[in-house]
């Protein structure tokens, strides 16, 4: 049985081979009652790490995890089944739902390569960024509210200008009580805070949520730090675009993407 204590310390227990109820620390920033989609993300890549864990012999690496959110996702147990798409031994296609109530409300989809030593040719033009330590820590709860914002570290650059930001995030809590997470469920679950880090407008005076997460991966992440050095844009009729360049403490790991639906907040 799951303690009381242990609730605290994670973003989610598990209930069933493939449920999972989420705790306070996963309350999103424009709702209270619904749940921040980072840790969600984390916990769709948890379940597909899961789901190839009990493959022998699998050798295939994610490269691409795209998730389209359709719908509020609810403050409630939820549910994550896989399916294989596309099999193949050197490239393979999986889509993961998340079903609250028996309702799908995200869907993913993650393309895995076969891993191969390409390291004589590995390189990147992106700088790395300046390590987390020398950075100081920033309050995101002066700007955003919610179980997950509160459970975050985040370190930040001086900001240049609004819509571009570069921070480190981690986190002291585990993704799912009493289970260890791979390096890459935990780093995802911390990307989709990209949106809230650079932010163009009030967010008590404008909305903006994402309906998207696309990340693309050129190598696999360590952690325990996700870094993002993001540019959001707004475009002249709703939409707005966050995008980030994705790194860990050694360097470039990927890029990210978050469409957005921009439009005034009202207040009664």
């Amino acid at each position: 049985m799951t303690t009381g204590t242990a609730a605290r310390d994670s973003y989610y227990e598990r209930t069933g081979e493939h449920r999972y109820k989420p705790t306070a620390h996963v309350g999103g920033v424009w709702n209270a009652d619904e749940q921040h989609f980072g840790p969600v993300a984390g916990l769709i890549v948890h379940a597909i790490d899961r789901h190839l864990a009990q493959r022998p012999g699998n050798s295939l690496t994610p490269a691409r995890i795209s998730f389209d959110i359709l719908g509020r996702i609810a403050l409630d147990e939820c549910e994550v089944r896989i399916a294989t798409i596309r099999p193949g031994r050197t490239i393979e296609l999986l889509e993961a739902v998340l079903l609250i109530d028996d309702r799908p409300v995200v869907r993913a989809r993650a393309w895995l390569l076969a891993s191969l030593d390409t390291s004589a040719v590995a390189d990147s033009p992106h700088e790395r960024l300046p390590a987390p330590e020398t950075l100081e820590p920033w309050t995101m709860n002066d700007v955003w509210s919610g179980g997950y914002v509160s459970s975050i570290d985040v370190r930040r650059t001086a900001p240049s200008r609004k819509g571009r930001a570069t921070v480190w995030i981690s986190t002291p809590l585990d993704l799912v009580a009493g289970e260890a997470s791979s390096a890459l469920a935990s780093y995802i679950a911390l990307v989709d805070t990209a949106n809230g880090i650079a932010v163009q407008q009030d967010p008590t005076e404008w909305m903006f949520p994402n309906l998207d997460l696309t990340i693309h991966l050129h190598r696999q992440p360590a952690g325990p730090w996700t870094g993002l050095d993001t540019t959001v844009t707004f475009g002249p009729s709703g939409q707005g675009l966050t995008s980030s360049v994705l790194h860990d403490i050694n360097g470039p790991v990927g890029h990210a993407g978050q469409i957005l639906t921009v439009r005034p907040l009202t207040l009664d």
